[in-house]
C-alpha cells in the first residue's frame, strides 16, 4: 500500500537528504499528527507539489507537528505530454467535480473557462475566490491520489483567451457530441502525422458548459487549430467529459 502524502514548500524540502530529520508543521502537520494520528515508526511521504517526493519514517508526533526521518529522495519527472483540461464554469459544482476527478486520473493543468453559455459567472473578486477554490480542490484531490505533483490552475479565460491557448498548443481537442471522429481517432492521426513526438507537447481538452459549446465558439476554436472529437455514443455531463478524455488520452499516449 502506498504511503499517505503531505505537502511542504519546496524551500523546506530542497536541501534535505537521506538521514536528515524534518518537522512538518502548520495545517499539514496538524492533519498528519492530529487528524490522521500518525505515530513513530509509520511510513509517510512528504512532497513539494512539484514532483519532489521524500519517502520518510515518522520519528515523533506532537500536537500539530510531525517529525520524520528522510529515507529516500525521489524527483519525479514530468511526462512527455502535458495534459490540460480547459473546463467551462458549470453550476452545481460540476466543474469542481470534473477537476477533482481529472486530478486523481493524472491531469497536469486545469484552466477555468467562462464560456458563452456558462450560467455561472466569475466577475472581479469572484474570479480570484473561484480560482483559489479550484486550487484547494485539486490540492485535496492530489493528496487523496498520493501525487507528488499538484496540477496547476490557470487564470480564468474567456473565449478569446482560449483561442490564444489553442494556438499555442501542440494539439487541442474540442469534446463535442457532433464530432465526426473519436478522441482516439484524432490522437492516432495526429501521432501518425508526426505531431505526437515526445517533448514540449501541450494537449488541450476543451469541455463546454451545461448548454454546450456555441457554434460560434466551435468555429473560432477550429480556425485556431483545434479538432472536434467525439467521446462516445452518449452525451456526457460537464463533470464527466473531461475525466473520460483524460482516461482515453492517458491510454493513447502511453501514460498508463
Amino acid at each position: 500500500m502506498s504511503n499517505p502524502v503531505f505537502y511542504a514548500g519546496p524551500r523546506q524540502l530542497a536541501a534535505l537528504a537521506p538521514g536528515d530529520v524534518f518537522s512538518l508543521d502548520g495545517a499539514e502537520g496538524r492533519h498528519a499528527a492530529t487528524v490522521k494520528r500518525l505515530a513513530a515508526g509509520e511510513p509517510v511521504d512528504v512532497c513539494d507539489g512539484a514532483g519532489l517526493r521524500l519517502v520518510c519514517t515518522v520519528t515523533a508526533a506532537a500536537a500539530g507537528v510531525l517529525d520524520v526521518r528522510v529515507d529516500q529522495v525521489i524527483a519525479e519527472t514530468a511526462g512527455d505530454f502535458e495534459l490540460v483540461l480547459v473546463q467551462a464554469l458549470a453550476k452545481g459544482d460540476r466543474d469542481e467535480l470534473a477537476i477533482e476527478t481529472a486530478t486523481e486520473l493524472g491531469i497536469d493543468t486545469v484552466v477555468p473557462w467562462q464560456a458563452e453559455r456558462s450560467i455561472v459567472r466569475w466577475k472581479m473578486d469572484k474570479a480570484v475566490k473561484g480560482r483559489a477554490k479550484w486550487q484547494n480542490a485539486v490540492a485535496a484531490a492530489a493528496k487523496q491520489a498520493r501525487r507528488a505533483r499538484i496540477p496547476e490552475v490557470g487564470e480564468l479565460v474567456g473565449t478569446s483567451g482560449l483561442v490564444e491557448l489553442i494556438k499555442g498548443a501542440r494539439l487541442a481537442l474540442i469534446l463535442h457530441e457532433d464530432a465526426p471522429v473519436t478522441v482516439s481517432g484524432v490522437v492516432r492521426a495526429w501521432r501518425g502525422d508526426g505531431g505526437g513526438q515526445p517533448g514540449d507537447a501541450r494537449i488541450l481538452m476543451v469541455v463546454g458548459p451545461e448548454g454546450g459549446i456555441s457554434p460560434a465558439e466551435v468555429e473560432a476554436f477550429v480556425a485556431a487549430g483545434a479538432h472536434t472529437a467525439l467521446l462516445g455514443r452518449h452525451v456526457l455531463r460537464s463533470s464527466t467529459a473531461g475525466p473520460a478524455a483524460v482516461v482515453l488520452l492517458s491510454q493513447e499516449l502511453g501514460r498508463w
